[in-house]
């Protein structure tokens, strides 16, 4: 039986977003939820703070989907922000740097409970000094493929080249600000060379943008799942 699935929301996302997602993995036999979170649920995250109130979120939702199936393990699917984020639910070491919580605070070391761990779109490097800080935790302590046991499939989308003109602008500076260089390709959000991380399982998706909210095909819709679902345990 497949395992059971978590999506982990991109930044200021809610979960109504990936409810398609949700029941596509659903029909193909996964036991699927999306970590319940609202808009609001973000506040107090803004301006690169920490997001101990997203991990306890997403702690809540492995352990209830665990029990419920009675699983030892769970697929994590990552969108955006989501990916990196749940690089620090999986990683041992504690996040603390934003001096709010304790070592006991279980909201981490969740590498043992993974098996694969799937990030759509997900900007794993920032020139942004906002995000940097928290992402510079990431990179340092848990580079690349970090975790032997956890299968890594980052995917990136090839649908809009950054370039200072108009219906490029918003990707430009967004490239920019993620690696120094908005003359790249990405999914209107986050270039590909961002996306990837060493020794993962790369792939990169010609025509795929960045978010459900938009027109056309995202790394949910259907035809792009086709390419990643295959690695879900």
């Amino acid at each position: 039986m497949p395992l059971p699935t978590v999506i982990l929301p991109g930044y200021f996302a809610g979960a109504i977003e990936y409810r398609l997602l949700e029941q596509s993995l659903q029909k193909l036999g996964f036991p699927t939820v999306t970590v319940p979170l609202r808009q609001q649920d973000w506040f107090p995250t803004v301006g690169g703070r920490s997001m101990v109130p997203i991990l306890r979120k997403i702690d809540q939702t492995v352990k209830q989907l665990r029990e419920q199936y009675n699983a030892p393990k769970v697929n994590l699917i990552g969108h955006s922000a989501g990916g990196w984020i749940a690089r620090i639910y999986l990683g041992e070491k504690p996040y603390d740097i934003h001096n709010d919580v304790t070592e006991s605070a279980g909201l981490w070391h969740a590498y043992p409970y993974v098996t694969t761990l799937v990030t759509l779109g997900t900007p794993h490097i920032s020139q942004e000094r906002w995000t940097k800080r928290n992402l510079d935790f990431v990179k340092i302590n848990y580079p690349g493929a970090f975790y032997p046991d956890v299968r890594y499939v980052c995917v990136a989308g090839k649908a809009i080249y950054g370039e200072r003109r108009l219906g490029r602008w918003l990707a430009y500076s967004s490239y920019k600000l993620t690696c120094g260089n908005g003359n790249c390709w990405g999914d209107g959000i986050t270039p590909i060379e961002a996306a990837h991380l060493v020794g993962a399982t790369n792939l990169t998706l010609d025509g795929v943008l960045h978010s459900p909210r938009r027109a056309g095909i995202w790394y949910g819709s259907p035809e792009a799942m086709e390419a990643w679902v295959r690695y879900l345990a």
